[in-house]
């Protein structure tokens, strides 16, 4: 079958599992390890801007902590994911402009199933690295509809472990696609909003900074650095339950997260947000945002 990849340079990348680098097209897992078996996994992605790498050990520390929640053994220390890391991007000579979605699976079974005693080889460490710009470009505003699907409730799934178990999300995509819109708003069980389906939300309404509490949905690594700007920066910012009428009537709205940074939105379900363009108080976290990559990230050593 003959496909094509987004970005052709990445048809030569190597991929780093449980120690050795691989080949794009060897790089494979057992059918046996528990991320085929049942998602269960967890994961994080990270950018590489200017030779550092974004909020690198947030991202480590958030990937260990689901890893301790689900009761993985045999998790890897942060000094072996943070080296893995390393060396996956100098195998490939990525320095810049590109992305990494690393997954620490529970491990290969010794048999099908979905009993975590059969788990018996130890934790499945995979650093895929890729050439990708963002996802979003900062000035282009996205178009959303709000999804028929919710997102979970910790009743059922916290939405605080970082898990490989998306078929929410990804349900949720698939109405955007079939709409033909850049994503989905994913709504709490009580009819508020949450997140989208892969980003947090924020918006602005009567010059105040919101953003939806984070009961249902992942409290991200973009979301905490904006809250902490705005803060520093005294724009006025609060956690509230947001209902979708407040999106609607929106002053402006973006979206934030590692592989798509700030990113505007100027439609949701056909209503223009404010004057569907990016307002000042967006441009303005975003230039903030910005100059924080350039003070957060950590340096590679090669």
């Amino acid at each position: 079958m003959k496909v094509t990849l987004p970005n052709p340079e990445n048809e030569k990348i190597k991929v780093w599992i449980d120690g050795t680098l691989y080949p794009r097209e060897e790089a494979k897992i057992s059918v046996f390890d528990s991320v085929v078996q049942g998602g269960d996994a967890v994961w994080e992605g990270l950018r590489i801007y200017d030779s550092k790498i974004f909020m690198l050990e947030e991202h480590i520390k958030r990937m260990r902590n689901s890893a301790h929640i689900l009761a993985f053994n045999d998790i890897p220390s942060a000094e072996y994911i943070r080296n893995a890391i390393f060396k996956t991007l100098q195998a490939n000579g990525m320095r810049d402009k590109a992305h990494l979605r690393v997954t620490l699976t529970r491990g290969k079974k010794v048999t099908s199933g979905m009993n975590p005693k059969w788990n018996q080889y130890g934790s499945t460490l995979i650093i895929l690295a890729e050439w990708k710009p963002l996802i979003y470009k900062e000035e282009s505003g996205l178009k959303l509809i709000t999804s028929s699907i919710r997102r979970n409730n910790p009743q059922y799934l916290d939405s605080k472990i970082h898990h490989n178990n998306l078929l929410n999300n990804i349900l949720a995509k698939i109405e955007a696609n079939y709409a033909g819109v850049d994503g989905s708003v994913m709504l709490d069980m009580n009819g508020f909003l949450s997140e989208t389906n892969s980003t947090n939300i924020f918006m602005v309404r009567n010059g105040i900074l919101l953003t939806p509490f984070a009961d249902s949905c992942l409290p991200g690594i973009t979301r905490a650095l904006l809250l902490e700007i705005a803060d520093e920066n005294k724009i006025p910012c609060q956690e509230k339950n947001i209902s979708i009428s407040e999106m609607y009537t929106a002053e402006e709205m973006f979206v934030t997260g590692t592989e798509g940074a700030l990113a505007p939105v100027f439609e949701v379900d056909g209503r223009k947000i404010g004057n569907a363009t990016r307002g000042s108080l967006t441009q303005k976290l975003q230039t903030l945002h910005t100059e924080a990559i350039k003070k957060l990230g950590v340096s590679l050593p090669f």
